[in-house]
């Protein structure tokens, strides 16, 4: 993912590049290329936890990876039930790749319901590792199953590895004073143990985390250490598995560089922190807690050494509206939420427009409309992020590509917002908030300087020869208006959401003034410097798929399939959707089709159609999940022949 070197293997199912075979009896060790693997069980079986823990092992060794954690919205569903089922998918490989994968090589289901979930993804062939303490006559019907799948020959076309689970680590747990419901609960960890043997993961850093995360239950640490290592022996003792596999360090992936696994809702919070650091402005987030955004949250919270200050609010209204007050008191203003608490922001979103105070809204994105899928993934509040407020508003569209690049997003949206004084909208997603990948730490070096001048006096000089502060006087080649602190002696203004008269700022129902003013708004923002869109097409090619914010990664490994497949096929991806790059529509001109990608029902392609008049043909995907790469080639291909 942090590669734009084409690589074949993206498009291959784990290829094995080699075997080792040991002697004196020891068990084969395979190489492959890369894995996908996924876990999958009750919300309450800790998949999330072992899917990061095995994530992290993974980072920790030099795989590039990427991750799809998928789980129920309820915090406790059902147990037992398919809408129960919490999964983790992680691809990691010695290569770089841009998605968690299509298919997974591996699920390890804990449960009937985890199976039954997930065995549809999975292809054949492909390697099954089963609880089968949790294929009970009971949990089996409260799925569906006629049968048991484990004995009915329905799995046969699969590696199955029916391994009790719960009863090894209850056994591996004896000598610990825990009842057996106490002792269950570390099964996670005998999967984690054996899938890290499986895969020669580096076991250091778990046991650590685990000592850390049970400090003050000692024994519960030591329980689940025990289970972890259990569940590592088992591996290397059973003769169920009879080969362990290898994946190489991605050391041709990554340019030079220290780097760290990294969430984007992760990435995002110290992007921030940057921002407010080379701004050299307090931190300000006025937040109200919404899924998938409350990470962020609770990320600034820990760094008030960083000048950050963090205020969980009574809800979003009172969120946004400390944050512009922040704003207004000089402080680099952020507020975080996801769809619905944009709805509800609208009307503070367009008195920060009139204000005309940098502000940077945050959007995670989800399934809507209303409460919809609050932890499945969407791209469906653009049209929201350019249209949703009353009044002509206007404010600029930022939008991250990966995990990684949601650290970049925040500094860019930071320096819109900073430089042209408004509001910015970024628009992350579910995707890749939860998401994660290897992340090159900057240099202080490469960091932009968004260091701003507050007014410090008076800023025109009246017909009678007296200097004032006009707080709508602006600079001439951004139309920013001047930052002033309140309190600051002589630079006392007015401030509200009633129209200002340009320049004093005093209130105005003047029609030809309400029209200047709404047409300087507009001006501003479609005059924000960005750069240009930047086309990837080493062959000519006819038809330009171009995508916006998390279909970066199926979207390239789409190309990357159809170019080793002989085909001729451009690329070029949207960070700013508002205003757009100025050279968008020469690009978009110069090809015979294009074709658009979106996790919504066609909101970029309508924008690009309208303001550009070209022939924008959507591709459209609202199912709560990302694309997989396999889908959108097939449907790019069909694009090309057609």
């Amino acid at each position: 993912m942090t590669s734009q070197v084409s690589s074949p293997a993206e498009q291959t199912d784990g290829t094995v590049v080699g075997e080792q075979r040991k002697p004196g009896g020891a068990k084969d060790v395979r190489r492959l290329d890369r894995v996908i693997i996924r876990f999958a069980g009750d919300s309450g079986d800790g998949m999330q936890l072992t899917g990061d823990r095995f994530t992290s092992e993974t980072a920790s060794f030099g795989n590039d990876l990427s991750t799809l954690p998928n789980f129920p919205a309820e915090i406790r569903a059902p147990a037992g039930t398919l809408p129960g089922v919490s999964s983790f998918q992680l691809h990691f490989a010695d290569h770089d790749i841009l998605t968690p994968g299509d298919a997974p090589n591996v699920l390890v289901a804990m449960n009937p319901a985890a199976l039954k979930a997930n065995i549809g993804d999975l292809p054949r062939g492909a390697e099954i590792i089963v609880n089968t303490d949790e294929f009970t006559k009971r949990a089996l019907q409260k799925v569906g199953y006629a049968s048991d799948p484990l004995h009915d020959g329905s799995l046969d076309g699969y590696s199955l590895h029916p391994v009790p689970l719960t009863t090894l680590t209850v056994e591996a747990l004896k000598e610990f004073d825990l009842s057996r419901k106490e002792a269950e609960r570390s099964k996670n960890m005998f999967a984690l143990g054996l899938l890290s043997w499986m895969y020669h993961r580096p076991t250091e850093g778990t046991e650590k985390f685990l000592k850390s995360k049970f400090a003050k239950k000692p024994d519960i640490a030591e329980a689940n250490i025990a289970a972890f290592r259990a569940g590592w022996n088992f591996g290397e003792t059973t003769e169920d598995f009879a080969v362990s596999y290898e994946v190489a360090p991605a050391t041709k992936a990554f340019p030079v560089g220290t780097y760290r696994n990294i969430s984007g809702n992760l990435a995002l919070a110290y992007g921030l922190i940057t921002a407010s650091r080379q701004a050299d402005l307090p931190l300000f987030l006025g937040s109200y807690p919404i899924t998938p955004a409350s990470d962020i949250l609770h990320e600034l919270s820990k760094h008030k050494n960083f000048g950050v200050r963090t205020f969980q609010a009574e809800d979003e209204i009172a969120g946004i509206g400390a944050a512009l007050g922040a704003a207004f008191g000089g402080s680099l203003a952020v507020t975080t939420t996801s769809g619905p608490g944009i709805a509800l922001k609208s009307e503070t979103i367009g008195l920060a427009v009139s204000l005309e105070l940098p502000l940077l809204v945050v959007d995670i994105q989800r399934g809507g409309p209303s409460t919809g899928l609050p932890t499945k993934t969407e791209q469906a509040d653009l049209l929201q992020a350019m249209y949703g407020r009353n009044g002509e508003a206007p404010v600029p569209v930022v939008a991250p590509q990966t995990p990684a690049d949601c650290f970049d997003a925040a500094l860019e949206a930071a320096r819109i917002a900073l430089t042209y004084r408004t509001p910015v909208m970024l628009l992350s997603d579910g995707y890749l908030a939860n998401g994660s990948e290897p992340w090159r730490i900057p240099d202080l070096d490469e960091l932009p300087d968004l260091r701003v001048q507050f007014a410090s006096g008076p800023n025109h000089t009246l017909k009678d020869g007296t200097e004032v502060f006009w707080p709508y006087k602006r600079d001439p080649q951004t139309l920013a208006r001047p930052w002033a602190i309140p309190g600051t002696p002589g630079l006392e203004h007015r401030i509200g959401g009633i129209e200002k008269q340009d320049g004093t700022g005093n209130i105005s129902y003047d029609p030809a003034n309400h029209d200047f003013m709404v047409r300087t708004r507009q001006a501003k923002i479609d005059g924000i410097e960005v750069p240009d869109v930047e086309v990837d097409d080493p062959h000519g090619a006819r038809t330009l798929v171009l995508g916006w914010g998390s279909t970066y990664g199926p979207i390239t490994a789409a190309v990357r399939r159809l170019r080793a497949a002989g085909e001729s096929i451009a690329q070029a991806h949207l960070r700013h959707l508002n205003p757009f790059p100025r050279n968008l529509g020469t690009v978009l001109k110069g090809y015979g089709k294009v074709v658009v990608p979106e996790m919504n029902l066609g909101q970029l392609a309508t924008l690009v159609r309208a303001k550009y008049l070209v022939d924008a043909h959507s591709y459209n995907q609202v199912n709560g999940m990302p694309f997989k790469a396999e889908q959108l080639a097939a449907a790019l291909k069909e694009a090309i022949d057609d």
